[in-house]
């Protein structure tokens, strides 16, 4: 998704690309973009000079909302029921605090992030 942002307005991105210049399978991505498709994050492009696109914008898509996609709800464990309470809300709160930063993290975001060695370093793989 990142590579698709960074490319985003320069037409469609084949697959192929992505995986040899991340050095990555061309399979997973295949695995992988699917699901974004039938989401709507991404759309795809037929064609000799095919390949795939953001849906929208950089900028109205979320680190949640791709998240949700390719692993599902976000939760860091199972809550249960029965659980102690104080154990409970600690990771409602920890859950919702998650959720907070993913949905607040645009795409746009992670894409241009830019390390300015005041900050822990950070990588993010989307």
């Amino acid at each position: 998704m990142m590579a698709l942002a960074k490319k985003y307005g320069e037409g469609p991105v084949s697959l192929k690309s992505i995986a040899k210049e991340h050095n990555l399978s061309e399979h997973y991505l295949e695995q992988l973009i699917a699901p974004l498709r039938n989401a709507m994050l991404v759309k795809s492009v037929r064609g000799a000079y095919g390949g795939y696109m953001l849906a929208k914008s950089a900028e109205e898509i979320t680190a949640g909302d791709i998240i949700r996609v390719l692993e599902g709800p976000i939760s860091p464990v199972e809550v249960m029921e029965n659980e102690e309470p104080a154990k409970r809300n600690l990771w409602i709160q920890i859950r919702d605090a998650v959720k907070e930063v993913l949905d607040n993290t645009t795409l746009h975001d992670l894409a241009t992030y830019e390390d300015k060695g005041d900050q822990e370093y950070f990588m993010f793989y989307i």
